[in-house]
């Protein structure tokens, strides 16, 4: 038999995952502003049909990470911040996912194992060095690996995976 002080973690874990819980039961709400990201395919929530939309105040909401390191892309070291994309496809109810597509504005797509999320804390990366990202940056979203914590991904694949100008992913 439990007593209550045995009983209080378990009930402060318990009152913890409630509102997560309830917060990804509910509908996605509708983004105010320019949509920068679509979801479509095998996701739970949605919020303009049967897709997810999120505009930047609504990414900006989701819990993120700042990475920096170098990319083989830019001279110098940068501080990127934006969401975990493991936590953005928790968010649409994508998490049994084992692989998405990332387009990118020129249409550019990349097959990505959610493994890779899941391993490594990627980013949908929207600034760097505090400013957001342009089109002309990499931008207005970018899908940015940790390179310099873990150097085994400067691989040719990773590389291929790194998709810039992201505007919507594929759930198969």
């Amino acid at each position: 038999m439990l007593t209550g002080i045995a009983l209080r973690p378990l009930v402060l874990l318990l009152s913890a995952l409630v509102p997560f819980s309830l917060a990804l039961a509910s509908p996605l709400p509708a983004p105010s502003g320019k949509v920068l990201l679509m979801l479509s395919g095998d996701i739970a929530r949605a919020n303009v049909g049967e897709e997810a939309h999120f505009d930047r105040a609504m990414l900006e909401a989701l819990p993120g990470r700042v990475i920096e390191t170098h990319t083989p892309w830019h001279r110098d070291r940068g501080r990127y911040e934006g969401p975990l994309l493991r936590t953005l496809l928790e968010t649409v109810g994508a998490g049994d996912a084992e692989q998405v597509r990332i387009r990118a504005l020129n249409h550019y797509e990349a097959e990505v194992p959610v493994a890779d999320f899941r391993r490594h804390d990627v980013i949908l990366a929207m600034t760097r060095d505090g400013e957001p990202l342009t089109i002309r940056e990499y931008g207005p979203l970018f899908v940015l690996y940790p390179f310099d914590e873990h150097p085994e991904l400067l691989t040719e694949a990773i590389r291929f995976r790194s998709v810039w100008h992201v505007e919507r992913i594929i759930v198969p």
